[in-house]
């Protein structure tokens, strides 16, 4: 779950990471009661979950209550790539000496946690590592060991940290670690963490991911909820407990597995198709599964075909194509469907679907990933 800018700063505050004294606001009076409250000058800043917020027209300077109520007029409600405006968050304004950037993260492959920090921050990291990639400093954290403050310290003396600042990016470092590990975070990233004329370092912005499966340990990530944009096919699929992920692609997904799920999306894109989304129905896949899938599927008009990847382990492959066709019954659709059935019960479910008289043009068996995606992938254009 991404949080918002405000809610990521207020995530910090419990982890005593210096954020800017603020409030959201979701009105234009709201923005000003919160300006008053931080004191001027105030920075309004559009909340979307999209960066280009500042080239886009929505971070603005205001010096005064009534540039407040002009600025948070023209951005409440602007779209943003997309994103509507529907909350602003009114911060103090702070005075910035330099900008640096700071994030951790998993690298599942390393089966560490990474820390990333550079002296040049303020703009994304990916235009950093592009343009200078010996500005980011990366280290590998051993969970069972966590980070010292002596590890942060000589990670901001290898990244080049002015001197003035070693200690406060130091002490960051260590609670945004903190924060992130205790907190549950997928990441947790500072861009820009600024030092300030008069010597302090603060997070001026902040980025946090929650990982969902420490939900059960964290009841106050029911707030978060109530703010969470998902988009229609998103809040549909979660309305039926579907693992789904919507995408830009024409190519309607379902797997059983997240590994097969990620390799089914890959094999699209290698064979020349775009993914409409990522959708792991588990272990399970029985008629009122495969109706839910195909619904949330269904619903996203940009799909041209499905493409249905199970392999059978403990999933058994009659039952899948029991599924498969009670569920055809139920939805209607509007795309083509491909299946690569395999694994346990295969033969006796491809059985079961060619002899249902679902016609060609409707359902088509393919008997490996890649004829699979190909098909699909020729019906999606």
């Amino acid at each position: 779950m991404d949080l918002f800018e405000y809610q990521g700063k207020q995530y910090f505050a419990r982890y005593d990471i210096p954020v800017s004294a603020g409030d959201v606001a979701v009105t234009v009076d709201q923005a000003v009661a919160a300006a008053d409250k931080a004191g001027y000058p105030v920075v309004v800043k559009a909340q979307v979950q999209v960066g280009g917020r500042g080239k886009a027209g929505g971070i603005k300077l205001a010096e005064n209550a009534d540039e407040v109520r002009l600025h948070a007029g023209n951005i409440l409600g602007m779209d943003i790539k997309g994103h509507v405006v529907k909350r602003v968050w009114v911060e103090n304004a702070s005075d910035i000496a330099e900008e640096y950037y700071a994030s951790f993260t998993l690298d599942r492959g390393a089966k560490k946690h990474l820390l990333m920090l550079s002296a040049e921050g303020g703009v994304e990291i990916e235009v950093v590592a592009e343009r200078n990639p010996d500005a980011i400093v990366k280290l590998h954290i051993d969970p069972v060991d966590g980070l010292s403050r002596e590890t942060a310290h000589k990670a901001a003396v290898d990244a080049k940290i002015p001197a003035k600042a070693l200690d406060g990016v130091a002490d960051i470092l260590v609670k945004l670690y903190r924060c992130y590990t205790e907190g549950d975070c997928d990441l947790a990233e500072i861009n820009p963490l600024i030092l300030k004329p008069t010597g302090e370092v603060h997070a001026l912005d902040a980025k946090v991911s929650l990982d969902g499966n420490a939900d059960f340990r964290h009841p106050e990530w029911e707030e978060f909820r109530a703010t969470e944009e998902l988009d229609a096919r998103e809040q549909l699929a979660r309305e039926k407990g579907l693992q789904y992920i919507g995408l830009d692609g024409t190519v309607g997904i379902i797997a059983n597995g997240a590994g097969l799920a990620m390799s089914t999306l890959d094999v699209v894109n290698q064979v020349g198709g775009t993914a409409a989304n990522f959708l792991d129905i588990g272990g399970g896949a029985n008629a009122d599964l495969m109706a839910s899938a195909l619904e949330v599927i269904n619903s996203d008009q940009n799909v041209k075909s499905i493409f249905i990847n199970i392999f059978g382990g403990i999933t058994r492959g009659e039952e899948v194509a029991k599924g498969i066709v009670e569920a055809l019954g139920r939805v209607k659709l509007r795309a083509p469907i491909v299946i690569r059935l395999d694994g346990t019960n295969a033969e006796e479910g491809r059985s079961i679907l060619a002899n249902a008289g679902i016609p060609e043009s409707q359902l088509t068996s393919k008997p490996t990933m890649l004829e699979a995606a190909e098909a699909a992938v020729a019906l999606a254009k």
